[in-house]
């Protein structure tokens, strides 16, 4: 069985700020730390539960998916999957209360997850190095994440 990949980060913006960039299909490109996803095609402004939006992908060869929204907390949690049906999830976790802006969080626990125990072919994804090759994406996208986060508070 292929394990989850799960890194965290703590970022200096509240959840609300980082939940309006990861809800919002066209700031993937932005925060992809993996190289692979290219340009939003068709696709919602805001994600919500259900939702379906495509990107322009490419790993060696250009590609389209097609991800459909799974999970959906507003704040706290949002994930997606496409027709393999492995997962990608990110998780929020206030962390902090301000002092100086009593009215919310001063940071976020973020908890990025590549989830493949729902893949139709888990033992495919496995044998062609995806845990360790996400495990990479996923520590560069939490980076360019945190990045795009703090510049917009």
């Amino acid at each position: 069985m292929v394990e989850p990949v799960s890194r965290s980060m703590t970022i200096s913006a509240p959840a609300d700020v980082i939940f309006a960039i990861l809800a919002d299909p066209r700031q993937h490109v932005l925060i992809d730390g993996s190289g692979t996803v290219k340009a939003t095609l068709k696709a919602p402004e805001r994600l919500t539960a259900g939702a379906r939006f495509g990107m322009k992908m490419k790993l060696g060869a250009p590609y389209r998916i097609v991800n459909t929204v799974v999970e959906f907390e507003e704040g706290r949690r949002i994930a997606w999957r496409h027709f393999m049906r492995h997962t990608w999830r990110y998780e929020l976790e206030p962390v902090s209360e301000s002092v100086s802006e009593p009215q919310g969080p001063a940071a976020t626990r973020v908890t990025e997850t590549w989830d493949p125990k729902t893949a139709w072919t888990p033992w495919a994804l496995a044998m062609m190095g995806f845990p360790k090759r996400n495990t990479a994406g996923i520590e560069q996208t939490l980076e360019r994440l945190k990045k795009a986060a703090e510049s917009r508070v």
